[in-house]
């Protein structure tokens, strides 16, 4: 469980991080402890070093995962959901343009193979039409907040008659997110808006999940990732935001882990 890209680690945090959070409970993902462990498909094979994804080639201690089409409905609909939760975050603080991509990513065609069994579960394609057709027509997010929720609801609906592990899903996300930041942010400035901006619809994604389980069980990892998604200061990860500081957020992301791996 290895949420840390190597660059990260020659920031000074290398041994605290690995004390802290390269933990035997993980056990059993990697064969040995500490070690990396590579994506795998739905069909168990491995996911190769910069498949897929919007944002190209990312450097890390793991593949890139964001080849979501190869991976079981709950987790391609958890990424899927990230990308909404960071165009929904945009088009509220009035950044419509910045938020088209991120909303249309369920009805693109580019993605189709994402959607696979997603109508089994309840998908409803005419709402994410309908918030297309809005983007298009400038309409401003208050004319439009009832469709916003509409969507919100639509994938919360989804991610519940999906099932899987929360855990699972979770550690998925946060490998998803490490992966982004890095491959958004570079020396303290936003260097790929997209994917700093996905980084964040993934942590707010982890967050709801956690949410929704036993606060006697999930409680701390809650709180982790509530301090993980206030990590992007202000109201949405804006292009022009001042990025937390890549050590900053490698620390909390080991936050995390440590509290992932402290579940039964």
């Amino acid at each position: 469980m290895n949420f840390l890209p190597k660059r990260w680690m020659g920031l000074g945090l290398g041994a605290a991080l690995i004390g802290a959070a390269s933990l035997s409970a993980c056990g059993g993902e990697s064969g040995e402890a500490g070690a990396p462990v590579a994506a795998q498909s739905a069909d168990g094979a491995p996911v190769g070093q910069g498949e897929g994804g919007e944002g190209g080639e990312g450097e890390g201690a793991f593949p890139r995962l964001d080849a979501a089409a190869g991976l079981p409905v709950e987790k391609r609909l958890a990424f899927i959901s990230g990308h909404v939760a960071a165009g929904l975050a945009l088009y509220r603080a009035g950044a419509a343009g910045e938020a088209a991509p991120h909303l249309l990513h369920p009805v693109s065609e580019t993605h189709a193979d994402e959607r696979a069994g997603l109508d089994a579960i309840g998908f409803k394609p005419e709402v994410f039409e309908q918030l297309s057709a809005a983007l298009e027509a400038g309409k401003p997010a208050e004319e439009i907040e009832p469709l916003l929720t509409e969507a919100e609801a639509n994938l919360k609906a989804m991610r519940e008659a999906a099932g899987g592990a929360p855990k699972d899903i979770i550690e998925y996300l946060m490998k998803t997110t490490a992966d982004e930041y890095d491959a958004g942010v570079d020396n303290g400035e936003v260097v790929n808006a997209g994917e700093f901006q996905d980084a964040y619809g993934f942590a707010v994604v982890a967050r709801d999940i956690a949410s929704a389980q036993d606060p006697a069980v999930y409680g701390d990892l809650k709180l982790e990732l509530e301090l993980l998604v206030l990590m992007w200061t202000g109201k949405a990860p804006l292009a022009a935001s001042t990025p937390a500081p890549e050590a900053q957020m490698a620390l909390q992301l080991a936050r995390v882990k440590t509290a992932l791996a402290s579940l039964p």
